[in-house]
């Protein structure tokens, strides 16, 4: 007679535990154990509970293999589905195997848990082994399909609803519960003032301070105190929701045309603007991707966007400062370079249609597009792609946590036809086409961090924390990637044998980047130097690129003149027309105003269920070395929170946004 330990753990979250009926059967090289059912006495598989059973046979089973779960009904009570977290079995050789499971079980379901080492595909060598792993991919190619609704668009995922997600892919209910609740107190105090729905324009810029009673934060008042200045202004493009538009401009675009008289009075006394480009001082944001796009009609008109200009000036404080705007792409007598020797108003009106197109891009492109559809392609290939055993899906899932819903909601309720960003100045169709357009420019290399910064020529601009603290970031991840992927492919040899691997990178390549060779993304894997770049990729993008442009939008958007993404008149033609009331009637109404103002509250909100960025609570690796580059992994994002914290201390406006105590480990909202 031999007897297996079984130590098996109910998940944490509301609702995990049952009173229905578990049974397991063990699976091994020398044969199986009977269908047992698992049953103390007491109350078994309450929630974050860890229970220990045996499990008996007449001899043993040999190496172990799997672990088969069921759940049958008890008595007549309604189902109600058990969360397993894990089962750890102790062999009566001794051996400890983890067989993580991580997942929702219903009745009548039969549930095979594999455990054990991680196992790349060549690797394994037993039939069952082997018969397992492909039911495995073929049941999970039918449950993940790639639907495709626009040729020139990233592709998403089948799920239409949420209801249609599996268990395991859905919000936990308390995170359901807040969300609904911020939203309901948020639209409850809007109603109550009679702003929700309001028509009216606002009567002052004092006005739209009142929106909430309690929904501030520090930044968000000090954005409300400074937005008109300059130096803040320019912060932002560096700093901000969006600090990827801005670059080193050394030759300005012909159809710039700035001359030296017009900027002299803002430049370093005795300097000239030739010499400022040669000493690297200034900077370009191009806004020309939004020139002829469609925009939204409203009531009859179309609305009104500019691709245009701003060119910035590092000063000798170290302010980035803008000295010339011109907010149409073709430079004519219609289309003037606006300065800050210009009216108070007419310089202010040209920086918030800069800010409006900003805004939209910044929604659009590098928010929606570049982290949460990216994010969803990358979950999509790994759930088709490798079976659980893999040793890159146990390091790449705890990052695709939630992804699948916040983008179904996010395609209803924000970005779709009916969505808030359809009341922007794009609207739908507008936006649509802007994210065509970057998608068909999206290089490989834009989506890492280094590259990026030395492309767009900003490795040395100073005060720039989102490139010093991102940098960091991308640093620790790729060391932590480098050991564990180093660990599990000791040779290029290993990742050119590795059929699965090449499969989800072809995926990625296919319905990520649309098969386009241009973009540089890698269709196949040749060397683990290969393979270790993009997958620090992928975990910086849904990880800390999207905590840097989503986590501040609130402080920085919800004071609406700051960065609407809504702007009702066309923008200035002429100089010195401009007045208080013109910047008013430009602005969104009240209603659409507090929407937008709704949104981003709900969107920069930290829900209790958060998981940081390096948290694994979930235990996926079975062997120590992982377990020991987690520990690495989680020693190092502890220092650089120390040194960003440090840091900020010293700043009158402190940046946050990837300190990783606040960056999730997925994108969760």
């Amino acid at each position: 007679m031999a007897g297996y330990k079984l130590e098996v753990t109910t998940g944490d979250m509301t609702n995990a535990g049952t009173f229905d009926h578990i049974y397991v059967t063990l699976i091994g090289t020398g044969g199986r154990s009977e269908r047992t059912e698992l049953d103390n006495f007491g109350v078994d598989f309450n929630t974050g509970m860890t229970s220990i059973y045996t499990v008996k046979t007449c001899s043993s089973l040999g190496k172990l293999l799997l672990v088969n779960v069921e759940k049958d009904p008890y008595f007549c009570l309604p189902e109600n589905q058990w969360y397993c977290s894990k089962i750890v079995v102790t062999t009566p050789e001794g051996d400890v195997i983890l067989f993580p499971c991580y997942r929702w079980i219903s009745r009548g379901e039969l549930v095979e848990l594999r455990g054990g080492r991680a196992m790349k595909v060549f690797e394994d060598d037993h039939p069952l082994l082997i018969d397992h792993r492909k039911k495995e991919l073929t049941i999970k190619k039918t449950l993940y399909q790639w639907e495709i609704t626009d040729e020139r668009l990233l592709h998403n995922s089948n799920f239409k609803n949420i209801s249609e997600l599996p268990a395991e892919d859905c919000f936990s209910l308390s995170k359901t519960i807040e969300l609904g609740y911020q939203k309901q107190i948020t639209d409850a105090e809007l109603m109550f003032k009679g702003l929700t729905g309001s028509t009216e324009q606002w009567e002052s810029i004092e006005d739209i301070k009142k929106i909430f009673w309690f929904k501030t934060t520090k930044m968000s008042e000090y954005v409300t105190e400074h937005w008109k200045e300059d130096d803040f202004y320019g912060y932002q493009f560096l700093n901000g929701i969006n600090p990827n538009v801005i670059k080193k401009c050394s030759e300005l675009p012909p159809n710039f045309p700035v001359t030296e008289e017009m900027v002299k009075p803002f430049l370093d006394k005795g300097s000239s603007l030739q010499k400022e480009m040669e000493n690297g001082n200034i900077f370009l944001c191009d806004l020309k991707r939004m020139d002829g796009l469609p925009t939204r009609v409203c009531d009859g008109e179309p609305l009104h966007i500019t691709a245009g200009l701003c060119l910035f000036y590092m000063n000798p404080e170290n302010k980035l400062m803008p000295i010339a705007i011109q907010l149409n792409q073709q430079p004519s007598e219609q289309n003037p370079i606006f300065l800050p020797s210009d009216t108070e108003t007419d310089w202010l009106l040209a920086k918030m249609f800069i800010k409006n197109a900003d805004s939209m891009l910044h929604q659009s492109v590098y928010h929606l597009m570049n982290t949460h559809y990216l994010a969803e392609v990358f979950t999509v290939a790994t759930l088709r792609s490798f079976p659980v055993v893999h040793p890159l899906y146990k390091l790449l899932i705890p990052h695709f946590r939630y992804t699948l819903q916040i983008n179904i909601m996010a395609r209803d309720s924000i970005f779709g036809p009916d969505g808030i960003l359809s009341t922007s100045s794009l609207g739908y169709e507008g936006l649509t086409e802007l994210m065509r357009r970057a998608l068909s420019e999206t290089t490989y290399s834009s989506l890492c961090l280094p590259e990026n910064i030395t492309a767009r020529g900003l490795m040395s601009i100073p005060n720039f924390y989102y490139r010093d603290d991102g940098l960091k970031l991308w640093n620790i991840i790729n060391r932590f990637v480098k050991a564990t992927v180093g660990y599990y492919y000791p040779s290029d040899k290993e990742v050119r044998k590795d059929t699965e691997l090449q499969e989800w990178i072809s995926e990625i390549f296919t319905h990520g980047f649309l098969g386009n060779k241009a973009s540089g993304c890698p269709a196949g894997f040749y060397t683990v130097e290969e393979v270790i770049k993009f997958i620090t990729m992928v975990i910086f993008t849904v990880s800390a690129q999207h905590a840097a442009v989503n986590s501040g939008q609130f402080d920085y958007q919800s004071w609406v003149p700051n960065g609407s993404l809504l702007l009702c008149k066309p923008p200035p033609n002429t100089k010195g027309q401009s007045s208080m009331k013109t910047i008013l009637e430009t602005l969104p109404n009240v209603g659409h105003t507090v929407n937008i103002a709704a949104m981003l509250w709900v969107l920069s909100e930290m829900y209790t269920d958060v998981v940081p960025l390096g948290t694994y609570p979930e235990e996926q690796f079975n062997e120590p070395v992982p377990k020991q580059m987690i520990n690495r992994f989680q020693a190092e994002l502890s220092h650089l929170k120390g040194v960003i914290i440090t840091r900020n201390s010293q700043l009158e406006v402190p940046y946050k946004y990837l300190n990783p105590t606040q960056i999730e480990n997925s994108i969760t909202i």
